[in-house]
């Protein structure tokens, strides 16, 4: 009898830790990037908090590399509500929510600190939220620092940008900033962006130092020049529909393991990029030059009263960012 009891109870048992497996959900994110990346890691953590502040009913699996399609198939995926998760960035994502563009204008933020403070506050969130009625909410904003040309001479002033082509994402920000700038906007996706460089599709391309180590761009373009025309972050991002079918309690754990998720990458990214730099010059031979940002930032200027003639909205945002530097 007493046998039977106790294989009763751990039946029930084994029943019960069944049943709660059942009940736990797993979400699944997408991006391009390789798992040594720091966004990578960045959403990994967020995964990792979001299991522990649910006490694993609520999970979420990290696919690197493209595994469930490019960008702009996670984009079209989330909208749809195959996809759970995606990270994409403030660049592509306006072609989707005009309020992203805001964003990607040239020299719109002053400082590391200025451009954080606006992620992580009102208006980061207000953004965030803009797109529910689009198929998708942003949950949290990854920080990859100042974007920057490079090629294989250097670009010391918008006239010496004149005759090259330039790659860039497939945003009309930054189209229309390199066309300011003298340049020839060439849209590329990142995947072939390498070889484009090394056979002269393009002759040069704009982002932050870490593509020249982990896209390996370092070894088809020999000289970055520092102009830091815009911040970009990273989004990531969840399906409404996704969102909608959480509970209360697991959707304040998800914001939560975001919130927390941005600090985390923040200090990483910081600590990669030195690290990029180090090894893009002894290892690379990349030459880093500081220019005269001055030239850059009036030919673009521009575009900051453009895009609030353009949009009511978009226009508000720009005031409020701006604000918020003082």
């Amino acid at each position: 009898m007493r046998t039977l009891i106790r294989v009763g109870a751990l039946t029930g048992a084994a029943l019960m830790v069944a049943g709660l497996a059942a009940q736990a959900k797993t979400l699944k994110l997408n991006h391009n990037n390789p798992p040594d990346h720091p966004l990578h890691k960045s959403m990994e953590f967020m995964g990792e908090r979001l299991d522990a502040l649910t006490n694993g009913d609520l999970k979420i699996r990290v696919y690197g590399n493209a595994q469930l399609g490019t960008q702009r198939e996670s984009m079209e995926l989330l909208q749809n509500g195959s996809l759970d998760m995606a990270r994409s960035n403030a660049s592509e994502l306006e072609a989707f929510e005009e309020s992203y563009s805001a964003l990607n204008l040239p020299y719109i933020f002053t400082s590391d600190d200025h451009y954080y403070d606006v992620l992580k506050g009102e208006i980061g969130d207000d953004i965030l939220a803009s797109s529910r009625d689009k198929g998708f909410v942003g949950v949290a904003y990854y920080v990859e620092g100042a974007r920057s040309f490079y090629a294989n001479k250097e670009i010391n002033s918008p006239a010496d940008l004149k005759g090259m082509k330039i790659r860039v994402q497939p945003s009309p920000s930054a189209i229309r900033m390199v066309e300011l700038l003298g340049g020839s906007p060439t849209p590329i996706a990142w995947g072939e962006l390498y070889s484009a460089l090394q056979q002269g599709v393009v002759d040069g391309a704009e982002n932050n130092p870490l593509a020249l180590t982990s896209a390996r761009h370092g070894e088809v373009s020999k000289v970055y020049s520092n102009d830091g025309h815009t911040m970009i972050p990273s989004v990531v991002l969840i399906s409404t529909q996704t969102f909608d079918g959480l509970s209360d309690e697991h959707k304040a754990a998800l914001n939560q393991a975001a919130k927390e998720s941005m600090d985390f990458h923040r200090e990483q990214w910081n600590k990669q990029v030195d690290e990029a730099k180090a090894t893009a010059m002894a290892d690379l031979g990349v030459t880093f030059v500081e220019v005269d940002k001055g030239p850059f930032i009036e030919a673009v200027l521009p575009m900051h009263e453009e895009a609030a003639a353009n949009s009511e909205r978009v226009g508000d945002l720009i005031s409020r960012i701006k604000a918020a530097s003082k």
